[in-house]
């Protein structure tokens, strides 16, 4: 029997089903030390002296190094299958976070770029097994799950972490870390990942080549790419600057706005998890209303020192953004492009929102240190604003993104 043909026999899983709670709990467990590290990466740093611009580097060399490996790692899921991937990946993060308790802030950047190429792998094997086992018409839900998951740990890490800092107790922060490491570890390798995909081949460096120019050639893939990489510059903003810019201030909890954040992206990746399009159709007013949404969040966040606790309705806008932008357009690629490429194709797209993210702490960083953490986040709400009239200029070729496939796959 062929390799594509054992893939395509794999039995179909249900998203609710016990083995994919297994998946959803990996993906809490693994994304918790982010959640985790990007509360007190930042403090630590700037207690150590550090100015904005270097903390922006340090935090964007985890997304940065993710864009770099997204299209190799989906590679090496062609040539060696998710289950030994994995297996792999979960190695190298509980050896990196074991690192940021033996170093100090010195070796942040290194640490956090090495976190990047375990993120990189990681997201491209979770998201190709969820792709292969669940049936069509239930893949939105899955990557919907998933990504929910991911999320969760922003709704009660932030807190937890902030405690550690404001407490300057080690122990736990080392306790924490340790756990982080290990859990993972005794969860991963009893996941029901495939052995193999439909990619079921190793890619040369020319098809590699050959793939990142099809970007040019699909205008789904294109614009995809283009409004990820906007939104996630805003996500990674917030993300990188929000606990400096509240704690500066003392107008508003960051703790409590990543917490009221965290629960509306989970809420409404769970409630909404269905009406996410499952069948490769493409809905402009769907995407424009995130965009929107976003822009109203970063736009309350400049006026932070002018509107106090009415800021926590910023977390509101964001949190509905950060829910069902990355969902949707991971969910209709998955459609849209060929299947034989399919995974090199969307690592090329999660590199958009690496790229973004990492732009979000080094690029504004540095609009900070020139102006203010007001200017900062009005720069993000145009950037929003910006990808939102994308959106409706290419209504048409979007809604007729099925069209597209034969043209990127040749």
């Amino acid at each position: 029997m062929k390799d594509s043909e054992t893939v395509t026999s794999h039995e179909k899983l249900n998203p609710a089903s016990l083995s994919f709670f297994r998946f959803y709990m990996l993906a809490f467990l693994f994304f918790a030390a982010n959640a985790a590290l990007t509360i007190i990466l930042p403090l630590r740093s700037e207690a150590a002296g550090l100015n904005q611009a270097e903390i922006g580097l340090m935090m964007g060399a985890y997304m940065f190094t993710c864009m770099l490996l997204r299209p190799f790692a989906a590679q090496l899921l062609g040539k060696y299958g998710p289950l030994r991937v994995m297996k792999g990946l979960l190695l190298l993060h509980a050896g990196t976070l074991l690192l940021f308790v033996v170093f100090g802030v010195e070796a942040y950047l290194w640490l956090r770029a090495l976190q990047g190429v375990a993120t990189a792998f990681f997201s491209m094997t979770m998201q190709a097994g969820i792709v292969e086992k669940l049936e069509d018409k239930d893949r939105a839900q899955g990557l919907s799950m998933y990504t929910l998951f991911t999320m969760v740990p922003t709704l009660v890490i932030p807190i937890l972490a902030i405690q550690i800092w404001e407490n300057a107790n080690d122990l736990w922060f080392t306790v924490l870390i340790l756990g982080l490491a290990v859990l993972p570890l005794l969860i991963g390798y009893s996941v029901d990942l495939p052995q193999s995909t439909v990619q079921n081949k190793s890619y040369t460096l020319g098809d590699m080549l050959r793939s990142f120019s099809g970007i040019w050639r699909s205008t789904p893939l294109l614009i995809s790419s283009i409004v990820m990489l906007f939104a996630s510059c805003v996500f990674g903003a917030t993300a990188t600057f929000l606990p400096l810019y509240m704690v500066s201030t003392g107008a508003a909890s960051a703790g409590l706005f990543l917490t009221i954040q965290g629960l509306v992206v989970i809420l409404c990746r769970f409630i909404l998890r269905k009406k996410i399009p499952s069948d490769g159709s493409w809905s402009t007013w769907l995407m424009a209303g995130l965009l929107l949404s976003a822009a109203l969040g970063t736009q309350l966040l400049s006026l932070l020192e002018t509107i106090g606790p009415f800021v926590y309705l910023s977390a509101v806008f964001s949190g509905f953004a950060v829910a069902l932008l990355y969902p949707t357009l991971t969910t209709y690629l998955s459609f849209v492009l060929p299947a034989d490429s399919r995974y090199v194709l969307m690592g090329i797209f999660m590199s958009s929102y690496d790229l973004g993210f990492s732009l979000g702490g080094l690029a504004m960083g540095i609009i900070v240190q020139v102006s203010s953490y007001s200017v900062m986040f009005m720069i993000c709400t145009l950037l929003s604003v910006v990808a939102l009239v994308l959106v409706v200029l290419f209504r048409q070729r979007m809604e007729a993104g099925n069209s597209d496939r034969s043209v990127v796959a040749n």
